[in-house]
């Protein structure tokens, strides 16, 4: 009996720990990296979203799985937080000046995401503090140099959506709330982050992956689909003139990136069909307020 236990013990193991301990580039501490397990069903793809989300269908073993709670690299000591591929070559100087203000950065997201612990297993609500803690961090750090705009705008498209898990998982916590302010800074930072590209103010082409999820590097062209997407989905409606130039805008930007208007012999793919069905929602939005306008004239 206590061989199977064991036995069965390891089978649901969900992540496991490096061998190998990482030191904290800002104040020494050396800790173990998290890692999820693939293989034997931990991971069930499910749909993909039209925020380029990629969905899992929790599992009777495993139950739900958030591979996006392991992708930042989190100290324990200083919460120096960083996409890991960045954990390991960010300048040394810089890393000592953002341990200056680990109590800050701890206190900032411990107000929101509360009793968060980097010693253990990562939870959901761990997860979502070691993405608002890089996004703090990401913040100090010169923009030219690590592209600050573009990983702000992963980082807070994806606590939008860690947010929302949370909210579902604990509806009276006002998580829902939270997910929507994040939206709003996705928004603003994806516009950002195109434009800055476009005019050479901020180069993005050494970030290596533009996600904005783990599962497919959407590149450039994901950047400006999710920049009209989330402003039809989440930009303002007061002003209905100022809505209709930019929905105008991005039906243009869109149009020009995948040759949207016209017919296309292009082969049909995932981030091409979800333009598509934008550029049709754009469409019909600027012709009824048009309509409308017009009416009211």
């Amino acid at each position: 009996m206590y061989k199977k236990h064991v036995v069965e013990s390891k089978t649901l193991q969900l992540t496991y720990f490096s061998k190998q301990k990482i030191s904290c580039p800002a104040c020494g501490t050396n800790f173990l990296r998290e890692e999820l397990l693939s293989g034997s069903g931990r991971l069930l793809a499910g749909e993909l979203t039209d925020e380029l989300r990629r969905t899992y269908i929790p599992s009777q073993k495993y139950g739900a799985v958030y591979p996006l709670i392991y992708s930042i690299g989190v100290c324990p000591q200083c919460f120096l937080a960083l996409f890991w591929n960045d954990f390991s070559i960010i300048d040394k100087t810089l890393a000592e000046q953002l341990c200056e203000t680990s109590q800050e950065r701890h206190d900032i997201v411990h107000e929101i995401f509360p009793y968060f612990d980097f010693t253990h297993n990562r939870t959901l609500i761990d997860g979502a503090a070691a993405n608002y803690l890089a996004l703090l961090c990401y913040e100090k750090l010169p923009n030219t140099k690590y592209s600050t705009t573009m990983r702000r705008a992963m980082l807070t498209l994806r606590l939008a959506w860690i947010s929302s898990d949370l909210h579902a998982l604990c509806p009276e916590r006002n998580f829902d709330y939270v997910s929507s302010v994040f939206y709003q800074k996705a928004m603003f930072f994806y516009n950002e982050a195109v434009r800055k590209e476009s005019n050479g103010e901020e180069r993005i082409g050494n970030i290596g992956s533009y996600g904005p999820d783990l599962d497919k590097n959407y590149g450039f062209d994901g950047c400006v689909y999710l920049t009209a997407l989330l402003y039809y989905k989440y930009g303002q409606n007061e002003n209905i003139e100022q809505r209709i130039k930019l929905l105008d805008e991005h039906k243009r930007a869109l149009a020009r990136m995948f040759g949207l208007g016209k017919s296309s012999k292009e082969k049909p793919g995932p981030l091409l069909e979800h333009s598509r069905d934008l550029y049709d929602k754009l469409t019909a939005e600027l012709k009824a307020a048009n309509a409308l306008i017009e009416d009211d004239e």
